[in-house]
């Protein structure tokens, strides 16, 4: 079994703003046609370099969801399908948007339990347990189950995404995910951050990850404190 208690960052910083960028325009925080402020402003608000910001501003302009004006500014060009790493993590602060990230709290492969639902062709799978961030603020606590078909899981090359984890280093793309919501109970194994404490209610998710290749491949089930987080999903 493998435990780490610090936080991963997976994304260069650049592609961390665009995607923080990207989810404020999803959730309408940078509505359609509205300009940003100056870019050294910008910059100052992130903590970041200008170079730096203007390298997450062209990622935006690739994605066709800004539109930069010369002498001008730049101006938010929102449309309904915006390709981004974290386009299947449906959870967002209370007022919208917010950056992902996690902290892996344990790593390990063993006999898949038998109040797991059916999924994979293995008897065996990867438990991957996580405490979640928006902006830093923990959200909710995860268990991933990996199917050990999928190939193995080391610990030490896990991403924030582990969908982009799984495309990296394991050669897997989920295509499609199920998601199911309803209510649960904090388990005893969350950390002290995670507001919420053992046995309160919470927000809970269940969901089916489905690859192409492999079919049904991943199950996992979150547990997300509704006093910061809710469940979104935009129907266009």
């Amino acid at each position: 079994m493998y435990t780490r208690q610090t936080t991963t960052t997976s994304l260069p910083i650049y592609v961390q703003i665009s995607e923080l960028l990207i989810r404020e325009i999803a959730a309408g925080r940078l509505p359609n046609g509205s300009r940003l402020p100056p870019e050294r402003d910008l910059a100052k608000t992130y903590g970041i370099s200008v170079r730096t910001l203007r390298k997450a501003l062209v990622i935006l302009e690739e994605k066709n969801v800004l539109e930069r004006i010369q002498g001008s500014g730049n101006y938010v060009r929102a449309h309904t399908s915006i390709n981004s790493v974290y386009s299947m993590f449906r959870l967002e602060l209370l007022n919208g948007g917010g950056l992902p990230t996690a902290r892996v709290l344990e790593v390990e492969t063993l006999d898949k339990p038998d109040d797991l639902p059916a999924f994979g062709k293995s008897d065996r799978a990867a438990r991957i347990r996580r405490l979640r961030f928006l902006n830093q603020t923990p959200i909710a606590v995860e268990e991933i189950w990996i199917d050990a078909s999928a190939g193995r899981v080391d610990p030490n090359k896990l991403l924030d995404s582990l969908y982009e984890f799984y495309k990296k280093e394991l050669g897997l793309w989920i295509s499609r995910a199920e998601d199911y919501v309803s209510i649960g109970q904090t388990p005893d194994w969350a950390p002290a951050e995670f507001h919420p404490k053992a046995g309160a209610p919470v927000g809970y998710i269940t969901r089916f990850g489905h690859s192409d290749q492999k079919g049904s491949i991943e199950f996992s089930r979150t547990w997300f404190d509704p006093e910061r987080a809710h469940y979104v999903q935009r129907l266009t």
